[in-house]
């Protein structure tokens, strides 16, 4: 089966009707249905996704997101991997990468993920995944 990692910016474009990449997360959610994609996130993902919508209706449907879907799975990041991730960010000063991004790399790299589901340009600029963000769909 394969394995996609998916960022928060797709979360909040997917939800939100009224984001101008609506449209694309939609397409995006198909393909990733049809193709029956485990989808991988972390806690982070996660705590990103509900805080953008924490004062909005849509949290509900955030949470269902995250707890009732059955295709996607939770990675528990380890202490090594937050401790990778804090080095990713102190040799990256050029870049605005969030903790959780350098997360999300770290744990894409240790599973071996290639794929990531995303509209954050940080993907792009860290290099060595394939970004999914609906273009080529």
């Amino acid at each position: 089966m394969r394995r996609v990692f998916v960022d928060s910016a797709f979360w909040v474009a997917f939800r939100l009707r009224k984001d101008p990449l609506n449209s694309q997360a939609q397409k995006i959610a198909r393909w990733l249905s049809a193709n029956r994609c485990t989808l991988v996130v972390t806690p982070f993902i996660f705590a990103e996704s509900h805080a953008y919508f924490c004062r909005s209706i849509i949290r509900h449907q955030i949470l269902r997101d995250f707890r009732e879907n059955p295709a996607l799975v939770f990675e528990q990041p380890s202490y090594d991997d937050q401790e990778q991730a804090v080095k990713i960010l102190q040799e990256h000063k050029d870049k605005t990468y969030s903790f959780a991004d350098a997360i999300s790399f770290v744990i894409m790299k240790r599973l071996g993920l290639q794929e990531v589901v995303t509209f954050d340009r940080h993907f792009y600029q860290f290099g060595g995944f394939t970004v999914i963000d609906g273009t080529s769909l």
